[in-house]
C-alpha cells in the first residue's frame, strides 16, 4: 500500500491539522482517508501526526509493505534515519511512528514535491477548516485533541465520554506560588483535605487516570476509593510541564533573572523555559492521553487527575481557544472541570474550575 501524508499549521505555531490517504499500490484506489484538527501546534508536529494517522490506517487495512510519500523533507529524512531528531517535541511522535513501522514487513519513505501530495494536503486543510474530507468519505480517527465536525444542531446519537479534569490538591509550592513542574512536591494537610472534598464531588467514575507525580497519584487514589475502588491508571503524558531552570522559583525571581526569556515564553506557547518544555510540546502529549481515554472508556465517566498546564491545554483545545487562554484561565488546587467528547468528534465543555466543594475548607 501507499500512504500519502501531510500536515500544516496556519502560523507556526497556529491552527493545525493533518491528512493521510492510503492507496492500493497496484490500482491507485483510495482505500482510506484520515484527517483531524490539532488545535494550536507547529507545522512539523502536524506532519508527524499525518504520518501516524496514515500508518495506523494502513495497519488496520492489513498492509504488509508500505511506501510513505510526503512532501516534508524533515519527516522523511528523520524517519529514514539520515537526520537526527533534535527537537524534543518531535521525539515522542517519531517514537510512536517507529512503533507503528514495526507492524509491517517493510516501510519505505519517499519525498515528493507538494504538487504531488495534493490529496493529503486537501485533507489537512479540510481538518483546519472543520470540514469533512473532500470527494471521499473520511474515516476520522484523530490523534490530536479534536476532530472538529461541521457545526450542527443534530443531537448526538451515542453517549459522550465525560472527562472530569481534577487538579491535584495544594502543595508547599502552591502556597508559596513557585513554579512546580517535575519536582515531586507532596500534598499539604490542606491539600489532602481538598483532595478528599474533590473525591466526594467527582462521585462515580469508571476509572481514574493520573499523572505519575505523587501529588496527583494521592488525589487520584482518594477519588478512586470514593468511587468504590475503581482502577487508578498512571499516564506519563499527564505530567506537568517541565519548567527547566525555573523549577522552584517565583514569577518575580524568574522575571529578574530571565526577563527576555520570560517575555518570549509569555508571548508564544512554542517557546520553552531554559532547559524546559514548551506548552506546544505539553499539548502534543496531553492530546494523546485524551485519545487513549476516549478509546478505552467510550460513553463513560472518567476522572483525569493532572496539573495546571495539561488541564488548561485540554480545555483550550476543547474550546478552540487561542494561546491567550493559557494566561487567562485560573485553576484552583482541587478545582474540577468537565468536558464531554462524542464519538463523532463533538465536544462540550460543561464546567471550568468548579470549587464549591472547597468552600468549607
Amino acid at each position: 500500500m501507499i500512504v500519502e501524508a501531510d500536515g500544516g499549521a496556519r502560523g507556526n505555531p497556529g491552527t493545525a491539522g493533518y491528512g493521510a490517504v492510503v492507496l492500493d499500490a497496484d490500482t491507485g484506489e483510495v482505500l482510506a482517508q484520515r484527517l483531524g484538527a490539532l488545535g494550536i501546534t507547529t507545522n512539523n508536529v502536524a506532519e508527524y501526526e499525518g504520518l501516524i494517522a496514515g500508518l495506523t490506517a494502513a495497519a488496520e487495512l492489513g498492509a504488509d509493505e508500505v511506501e510513505v510519500r510526503m512532501d516534508s523533507k524533515l519527516v522523511v529524512e528523520q524517519m529514514s534515519g539520515r537526520w537526527q531528531i533534535k527537537h524534543p517535541g518531535l521525539r515522542p511522535l517519531a517514537a510512536q511512528a517507529a512503533d507503528l513501522i514495526r507492524r509491517f514487513r517493510s516501510v519505505r519513505f519517499t519525498w515528493i514535491p507538494r504538487e504531488r501530495n495534493k490529496r493529503a494536503d486537501a485533507l489537512a486543510n479540510a481538518a483546519m477548516d472543520g470540514r469533512s474530507a473532500p470527494d471521499e468519505p473520511a474515516l476520522s480517527t484523530p490523534t490530536g485533541p479534536t476532530a472538529a465536525p461541521a457545526p450542527s444542531w443534530t443531537p448526538p446519537d451515542a453517549p459522550a465520554t465525560r472527562m472530569i479534569l481534577v487538579r491535584h490538591g495544594e502543595t508547599e509550592y502552591t502556597v508559596r506560588r513557585l513554579y512546580s513542574g517535575r519536582g515531586d512536591a507532596a500534598l499539604t494537610p490542606r491539600g489532602l483535605a481538598q483532595a478528599r472534598a474533590a473525591a466526594t464531588r467527582v462521585g462515580a467514575v469508571a476509572a481514574v487516570v493520573t499523572s505519575p507525580l505523587s501529588r496527583c497519584v494521592r488525589t487520584a487514589e482518594m477519588i478512586a476509593q470514593a468511587a468504590g475502588g475503581v482502577p487508578v491508571r498512571i499516564d506519563d503524558d499527564l505530567v506537568e510541564c517541565d519548567f527547566g531552570k525555573w523549577e522552584g522559583l517565583s514569577f518575580a525571581q524568574v522575571e529578574e533573572r530571565w526577563p527576555d526569556e520570560m517575555r518570549s515564553w509569555l508571548a508564544s506557547p512554542a517557546v520553552a523555559p531554559p532547559a524546559g518544555e514548551s506548552f506546544d510540546e505539553v499539548a502534543a502529549r496531553v492530546s494523546r492521553t485524551v485519545q487513549r481515554v476516549r478509546a478505552a472508556y467510550p460513553g463513560e465517566r472518567v476522572a483525569v487527575v493532572s496539573h495546571v498546564s495539561p488541564i488548561k491545554l485540554i480545555l483550550r483545545d476543547a474550546l478552540a481557544a487561542g494561546p491567550e487562554f493559557l494566561h487567562r484561565c485560573y485553576l484552583d488546587p482541587a478545582g474540577i472541570s468537565m468536558v464531554d467528547f462524542w464519538p463523532d468528534g463533538g465536544i462540550a465543555v460543561r464546567a471550568v474550575n468548579e470549587t464549591a466543594h472547597l468552600a468549607s475548607l
